[in-house]
């Protein structure tokens, strides 16, 4: 909180006209009278400094670079059937198969101004399911990402993701899949239930601060929240949530590479069927990346150590630890194809565990162009989870895959139809809902009718 009180200050004191060209602080000890000082000009966009992605708390874009698009409205409406060979887990004796239907209009707004950028998603809908139409549900999908320069020096920025479906791949369209973190502060998600009620919320609200030539700090707060209404649909599994904060101090060592340090704080909480699990959690990273302004390539890497203090139910006591903390990302984008990849060694919340867990996980998205009206898209993610307790609250460690892969075919400017198939590959022994049937087989094939206005003509 000080540091945005601090960054706040910076940002409402200076004008347009006061800090379009300002010196870099003299530095002790150095001759500042041979050569003129080097300036910050902040309306050149060579001299603005990008947030790297270990602490920009933002996701790498999927779109393809010849696809990106600014300042338009977009909308439809799609329908999609999927069958699926697992609908109930470990709540039936026996594998339950089933067919869903899902009816969903949605709508994108992206506009950009000299200082402003905004993308707004929204997609409601309605899934009802043949045989388990207990099941049925009105779904929601929502994200916005909204970034702000309150200065030529400050950039605020905010993005949120909802999600109420009974299906976590229940996502119409490029509604947030895919989506591939550099950041260290990621929920974990990474355990999937058979059909069943889910909630989940994530946001993220940074603030960045540019203040030379090649140097900028800023700081973030996060959190995240997963909600089962009804417990009896995934047993074994209960609530998550986690709320963090972390700050950050980057210098741009050359063209396009940055070096830089944080500190990160997060609280991290399960909710078993008995008590509360709460694991705080502190790590001190150095980062690097290499981001070429020439292209849309980027490369980070980060590591360093973290510190957990994990209070357990009453009467399985306390545990603290130092672990190493370390993780890579790459993302690309290209006229015809786009990918992004991470992994990632940290503390995370439980994601529906009995506890936080020590967390191995890596994340893959591909966009492939294949003709001018035929695209394919690739994603996956492995996850092994191993929960911080004592053996007496029988910890349910274990692993989850999961994958998705699609096609899809526009036919004309407004109708495109796609193809996919996910499948999901879980083993958690103690984990009821799931250790009978691990396995997932989901097929779908969705038609939608799509629009696109530009804005401001």
């Amino acid at each position: 909180m000080g540091l945005v009180g601090f960054l706040s200050a910076a940002a409402f004191c200076q004008t347009e006209n006061t800090t379009l060209q300002q010196p870099v602080p003299a530095m002790v000890g150095v001759n500042n009278s041979a050569e003129p000082a080097e300036t910050y000009n902040p309306s050149n966009s060579d001299d603005r400094m990008m947030t790297p992605p270990p602490v920009s708390g933002q996701s790498y874009p999927v779109a393809l670079a010849s696809q990106e698009r600014a300042n338009y409205l977009r909308g439809g409406l799609s329908f999609t059937s999927a069958y699926t060979d697992n609908a109930l887990g470990g709540v039936s004796t026996n594998p339950v198969s089933d067919i869903s239907y899902s009816v969903a209009p949605f709508i994108e707004l992206d506009e950009t101004t000299s200082r402003a950028h905004a993308e707004i998603n929204y997609a409601p809908g309605f899934t009802f399911y043949q045989k388990t139409s207990s099941r049925n549900e009105a779904d929601h999908n929502a994200s916005i990402q909204f970034q702000y320069r309150l200065t030529p020096h400050v950039t605020f920025s905010v993005q949120d993701s909802f999600q109420k479906s009974s299906n976590v791949f229940n996502q119409p369209l490029d509604l947030t899949n895919g989506a591939v973190s550099g950041g260290a502060q990621n929920p974990n998600f990474s355990i999937i239930a058979p059909i069943a009620d889910r909630l989940s919320n994530t946001g993220t609200v940074g603030l960045s601060y540019q203040y030379g030539l090649n140097d900028m700090i800023g700081g973030s707060g996060t959190f995240s929240n997963l909600h089962y209404p009804n417990q009896a649909e995934v047993p074994g599994l209960g609530d998550s949530s986690s709320q963090g904060g972390l700050m950050f101090y980057t210098r741009r060592v050359a063209r396009g590479q940055y070096l830089g340090a944080s500190y990160a704080y997060e609280r991290l909480m399960s909710y078993p069927a008995v008590g509360v699990n709460e694991t705080q959690t502190h790590a001190a990273l150095l980062f690097y990346t290499f981001a070429p302004t020439s292209s849309k390539f980027s490369i980070s890497f980060f590591g360093g150590p973290q510190y957990s203090d994990t209070i357990q139910p009453a009467g399985f006591g306390r545990i603290t630890s130092w672990t190493p903390a370390g993780g890579a990302s790459l993302g690309w984008q290209g006229q015809l194809t786009s990918f992004a990849l991470s992994y990632i060694h940290i503390i995370s919340s439980g994601g529906g565990l009995i506890g936080s867990v020590k967390q191995d996980s890596g994340t893959l998205s591909i966009r492939q162009q294949i003709t001018k009206t035929l695209n394919g898209t690739v994603g996956g993610g492995y996850s092994q989870n191993d929960v911080i307790g004592t053996t007496g609250l029988g910890l349910n460690n274990g692993h989850s895959i999961s994958g998705t892969a699609s096609l899809r075919q526009m036919i004309g400017q407004h109708v495109g139809v796609e193809l996919g198939y996910s499948r999901v590959r879980q083993n958690y022994s103690n984990v009821q809902v799931i250790s009978t049937f691990p396995d997932i087989n989901r097929e779908f094939i969705s038609i939608s009718y799509l629009f696109s206005r530009p804005l401001g003509r």
